[in-house]
């Protein structure tokens, strides 16, 4: 679905594009996607010279749930010293908000085809492998404990 995609970018930003062809739920339940994104991140991090690619320039890019392992790769690599540093990170519609489904952006959008509010939850429950009954405790906000739902008020709040 993105060869055409990465053969545009590659063309157009003279840059070199490897897109990682991951394993997909429910077959392979979380968290294969994220091992395989890592695995092929540093692979590619480790012998990028041998492509002609100066490792000081990878830039990791995804979409959607490849967002959000985007988002989890670039965490899980920020503080290895055996490679090198990553550029930048691009994220597109990442699923990296799950903290607070009542906020402006979900309510102004919970209608709007493809990610439906309920769709989006179904999604992030199959991802993580969990069962679907946990939908309605999520859309109340009783998947976050009162003391993190403040601590993390200044970052995730309607204000």
């Amino acid at each position: 679905a993105y060869e055409r995609t990465c053969r545009y970018l590659t063309k157009k930003s003279n840059s070199v594009v490897v897109s990682v062809g991951y394993r997909l739920a429910p077959e392979y339940p979380y968290p294969a996607q994220f091992e395989d994104c890592v695995t092929a991140t540093i692979h590619f991090m480790r012998t990028a010279q041998d492509y002609g690619v100066d490792p000081s320039r990878i830039i990791i890019c995804g979409d959607s749930s490849g967002g959000t392992l985007t988002a989890a790769v670039a965490q899980a690599l920020g503080n290895r010293r055996d490679l090198p540093k990553l550029r930048a990170q691009i994220l597109i519609y990442p699923y990296s908000q799950c903290v607070d489904f009542n906020l402006p952006s979900y309510q102004q959008n919970k209608r709007i085809p493809i990610l439906l509010k309920e769709r989006t939850i179904s999604l992030g429950l199959k991802y993580l492998n969990k069962d679907l009954s946990l939908m309605e405790p999520i859309f109340k906000g009783c998947h976050i404990p009162e003391d993190l739902k403040q601590k993390y008020q200044k970052w995730v709040s309607s204000d």
